[in-house]
C-alpha cells in the first residue's frame, strides 16, 4: 500500500506538534488583519485551548459577508475563484497544488496517473466541480469536466473517452450506468469518489457488483475536504489539513470519544482561516486507528444534522426555506417536508395542511425556493404530527 504522503502515518505527538504550530500561525494571521471579524482570538497555546474560542456559525458568516462583501472581512490570501452557495454564502478558491486537499481522498480511492475522471460535480457558481478537479490534478489524473445533467451525453462521453473513474454524488453514477445499459454502451469506470449525499450500503454493493470500488468523503464548500474513507471502510479518516472537534450542540464543548455531537472544524489553509467553524453535521469519534495504517483520528461519518437541515439529491434544505415557502402560500396552515428513498433515489414529499390550497401552484414554487422538485400532498388541518418538525428525514443510514 502506498500513502499520499508521510503525514498520514505519523505519530499522534508529531501530528499534534505540527498542527499546534500551524494553528498558532493561523491565529497570528487573523490578528494581523485590521478589523477582521475573526479577531480577537483568545489566547491559545495548545490544541486543547481551542475549546475556549467561540464556535463560528454559517449564519454569522452570512451576516459578516452582507456587511463586508464578499468574504466578511475574514482574511483571504491568494485566490483565483469566487463561488456562491445557497444562502447566499460566498467562498474563495485557489488553483495551487491540492488547495482544497481532495488529492488525499482521490489517492485513497486508487485514482492517479493514467486515470480519466468523469467529474459530475457542478461547475456553476458552487465549488464542488472545481474542488474535485483540483484534487484530480494533484494526483496526476486527467479530467472530463462533465458537470451535472444531460445523462445520455454523460453515458456517451464516458464510453467514447474511456473514463476510468467517476466523481460526483452517490446516486448519479447509477443513473449514468443505467442509461449506458439502455443505450448498449460498455463503460470502463472501475473507481468512484463520491460526496454530497449519503452512500447507502445497497448502492455501494450495486456498484461493487459491477466491479466499481466506491468510497465517500465528507467535505463542505466553506472548508473543503474534511474526512474520507480508505479501502478499509471503517469510519472516515480526518484530513491532515484540518482540526476536527466533536462538540455538544449549543455549547461548543468537546464530547467524550464515541458520543454523538456536532462537527466543528478549524482549517489550516492560510488563505482562508476559518477557526472553529460549525458544520451543523452530527458525528462521533471512532476509537483506535484505521486498519489501513493511517493514524489520524476517525469519525463515524455523517450521522444527521444538529438542526433540521438535511441534504436531498446533493442540495441542502433548511427550515428557513420552508418558511419562505409558507410566505408564498399564506393559505397553508402548516408545511412538512418528508424525505424518503425509492430504489436508489431520494424522494421529496411536501405535505400541506390546508382546507383550500392549489397543489399545482405549490408544486411550481418548489424549484424556486428549494432548488428541487417534489410531490405535494394535501392533508387536512391538524393531521400532521405536533413535534415541531418542518423537515422529516425518514431515510435509513444503516
Amino acid at each position: 500500500m502506498t500513502y499520499y504522503d508521510t503525514l498520514e502515518t505519523r505519530s499522534a505527538d508529531a501530528r499534534a506538534a505540527d498542527q499546534t504550530a500551524q494553528l498558532l500561525a493561523q491565529i497570528d494571521r487573523v490578528a494581523a488583519v485590521p478589523d477582521s471579524c475573526l479577531a480577537p482570538v483568545k489566547e491559545v497555546k495548545t490544541l486543547d485551548d481551542l475549546r475556549h474560542i467561540p464556535v463560528l456559525r454559517k449564519s454569522q458568516l452570512a451576516t459578516w459577508q452582507a456587511e463586508t462583501p464578499p468574504f466578511g472581512g475574514v482574511h483571504v490570501g491568494e485566490i483565483t475563484h469566487v463561488f456562491q452557495s445557497p444562502g447566499p454564502i460566498y467562498e474563495p478558491g485557489g488553483t495551487s497544488h491540492d488547495w482544497w486537499r481532495f488529492g488525499r481522498f482521490l489517492h485513497a480511492c486508487g485514482i492517479g496517473a493514467g486515470d480519466l475522471v468523469q467529474n459530475c460535480f457542478g461547475y456553476h457558481l458552487t465549488p464542488a466541480g472545481t474542488m474535485f478537479e483540483n484534487g484530480a490534478r494533484a494526483v496526476g489524473a486527467r479530467i472530463l469536466p462533465a458537470g451535472t445533467g444531460q445523462t445520455e451525453l454523460q453515458a456517451r462521453a464516458a464510453h467514447d473517452v474511456g473514463a476510468t473513474a467517476y466523481a460526483g454524488t452517490p446516486d448519479y453514477l447509477n443513473v449514468i450506468l443505467e442509461k449506458a445499459d439502455e443505450m448498449g454502451l460498455s463503460l470502463n469506470i472501475t473507481k468512484a469518489a463520491v460526496s454530497g449525499g449519503a452512500l447507502f450500503p445497497s448502492l455501494r454493493q450495486a456498484y461493487a457488483d459491477r466491479g466499481i470500488a466506491c468510497l465517500q468523503c465528507y467535505a463542505t464548500a466553506d472548508l473543503g475536504h474534511i474526512a474520507y474513507e480508505s479501502p478499509a471502510m471503517e469510519g472516515m479518516i480526518v484530513d491532515e489539513g484540518v482540526i476536527v472537534e466533536i462538540v455538544r450542540p449549543g455549547t461548543g464543548d468537546p464530547v467524550p470519544v464515541g458520543e454523538v455531537g456536532e462537527v466543528v472544524v478549524t482549517t489550516l489553509n492560510p488563505d482562508y482561516p476559518l477557526i472553529r467553524f460549525a458544520t451543523g453535521d452530527l458525528s462521533a469519534v471512532l476509537p483506535g486507528t484505521s486498519p489501513c495504517g493511517r493514524t489520524n483520528m476517525r469519525i463515524k461519518g455523517w450521522m444527521g444534522r444538529a438542526d433540521q437541515t438535511t441534504k436531498v439529491k446533493g442540495m441542502f434544505i433548511r427550515p428557513e426555506q420552508v418558511a419562505q415557502l409558507a410566505a408564498r402560500h399564506p393559505e397553508v396552515v402548516r408545511f412538512r417536508l418528508t424525505v424518503t428513498r425509492a430504489g436508489e433515489a431520494d424522494v421529496l414529499t411536501v405535505q400541506v395542511e390546508a382546507t383550500d390550497a392549489d397543489a399545482a401552484a405549490i408544486t411550481a414554487s418548489l424549484p424556486d425556493v428549494l432548488k428541487l422538485r417534489g410531490t405535494v400532498e394535501l392533508v387536512s388541518p391538524g393531521s400532521l404530527p405536533n413535534d415541531g418538525k418542518v423537515i422529516d428525514d425518514q431515510r435509513s443510514y444503516d
